[in-house]
């Protein structure tokens, strides 16, 4: 089974992003939900999940499980989308209007991802 383009282009944004946990940790350090602990341990962790995730979507034979996956993870990601609009400090300068826009565009990620099912 060969599989799309697009299939492609998903798994490097999330390899990228994975990535980028490792490049940048200050970046998502500083996002982290307060309640939550072991920060930087979970930063690490989540990179690791979305590098693993993107290279699963390149094998038919791991591409489904990669998908929930990525569900699963977009689906907790949510917490952190939500908890930067509890406040100017939580929100790490970012202006108010992206935060609440990021909210449908994870929904757009996992409906992407689920169009492949």
């Amino acid at each position: 089974m060969t599989l799309p383009w697009h299939i492609y282009l998903m798994a490097a944004i999330y390899i990228f992003a994975g990535i980028m946990h490792f490049v940048k940790p200050k970046a998502y350090l500083r996002i982290m939900p307060r309640y939550l602990p072991y920060h930087k341990l979970l930063v690490q962790l989540s990179g690791v999940a979305e590098i693993g995730l993107g290279i699963g979507l390149c094998f038919a034979a791991t591409k489904d499980a990669a998908i929930y996956g990525i569900i699963a993870m977009l689906t907790v990601f949510l917490l952190v989308h939500f908890y930067m609009l509890s406040g100017e400090k939580e929100g790490a300068g970012i202006p108010k209007w992206i935060l609440i826009l990021r909210i449908p565009l994870q929904f757009f990620l996992m409906y992407w991802a689920y169009f492949y099912l």
